[in-house]
């Protein structure tokens, strides 16, 4: 991450595109608008994550392929696409034509294992297969293979007036070097660091070699990239909720320190089976802010981030956010808007 000396490289936000279950237009059209905001701003990157079943983005893909068209600069991100919910020749298929209508801007971002719920949702999920679906590494391996142009069918050739490609199609050359893994354990990042991937690290790690959120996650991405091909080269974007309150109202602002602090109980001890560390939500003034993330040791590490928005603010709070991390927030780390 940035020193004094280092620049922030890059800038993103990360949402989850919350609507109201009886108007969900609005809901996404305010997604939409957000990231259109982000390009005005100069954002490098907007990136959307995964709800099924929830009253959040259950496609983002199909969001980003409508952003794409009312964008031209901006990349757009999923972070993450769980892929135990996805067939990997058919998400191919459409990563590759959502990258050809954004004019090469897609950054897909996946994950593996079994999907939330599978109990109650693996008879409309795999109703014949779900005792023999693989969620494994194998998942990403099948769509990296595919993404890089590896046969998907054994024919090609012509059938009577059509065509058929033995490979995904459209191909897109370079769309598999912007595939990200969202990893938060040390086996999961030294994989994704072997297959040449590019990492994602977010709020949450496991707890596996200390109970300190920065030392478990600096681990990660020192793993990640001693396995990395590219080593100290290897991309990483950091993802924390951090909320600058620089032109926030009285109200936002009290809004916002409720929120952290409603969330602070479970940043002191690991949580749940998994032991996950969750860190805690960075609030305030953009200067102390900007202190308390160069204090950060692992966000020290890695020259991009891409900010989790809250779940649940309101369309005129996000606006708010955004313009404090693009004009005061992030110029004290360095970085500079995209033109």
């Amino acid at each position: 991450m940035p020193t004094p000396e280092r620049p922030l490289s890059a800038l993103g936000f990360l949402t989850i595109g919350l609507f109201d279950e009886h108007d969900p237009a609005a809901g996404h059209e305010a997604t939409l608008r957000l990231i259109e905001l982000g390009e005005q701003l100069g954002f490098d990157s907007a990136w959307l994550r995964h709800r099924h079943l929830q009253y959040g983005i259950s496609s983002p893909l199909t969001v980003l392929a409508a952003a794409s068209q009312r964008t031209r600069r901006i990349a757009l991100g999923t972070a993450v696409t769980p892929l135990g919910w996805e067939n990997p020749l058919r998400y191919a298929e459409d990563l590759a034509t959502v990258d050809v209508l954004s004019g090469g801007r897609l950054n897909p971002g996946v994950s593996v294992g079994v999907p939330l719920h599978f109990d109650d949702v693996k008879q409309a999920l795999y109703p014949d297969t779900a005792d023999r679906e693989d969620f494994t590494y194998q998942r990403v391996e099948r769509l990296i293979g595919l993404l890089r142009g590896e046969a998907a069918s054994g024919f090609r050739g012509t059938e009577g007036i059509e065509s058929y490609s033995e490979r995904v199609q459209p191909h897109v050359p370079g769309l598999v070097d912007r595939l990200w893994y969202g990893g938060g354990s040390l086996r999961s990042v030294v994989w994704a660091g072997e297959q040449g991937l590019n990492l994602l690290t977010s709020s949450v790690v496991r707890a596996e070699r200390s109970e300190d959120f920065e030392a478990n996650q600096l681990d990660l991405i020192r793993a990640f990239r001693a396995a990395h091909p590219a080593g100290d080269r290897a991309r990483v974007s950091h993802g924390l909720v951090i909320v600058p309150t620089d032109s926030a109202t009285p109200e936002q602002a009290a809004k916002y320190h409720a929120y952290a602090e409603s969330r602070l109980p479970r940043t002191r001890t690991p949580q749940g089976p998994a032991r996950l560390l969750f860190a805690p939500d960075l609030v305030g003034p953009s200067e102390q802010l900007a202190e308390r993330l160069y204090a950060h040791a692992a966000f020290r590490e890695a020259d991009e981030i891409a900010v989790a928005l809250p779940f649940t603010f309101a369309p005129e709070d996000y606006v708010q956010i955004l313009t404090d991390l693009a004009t005061r927030l992030a110029p004290l780390l360095g970085w500079k808007p995209a033109d």
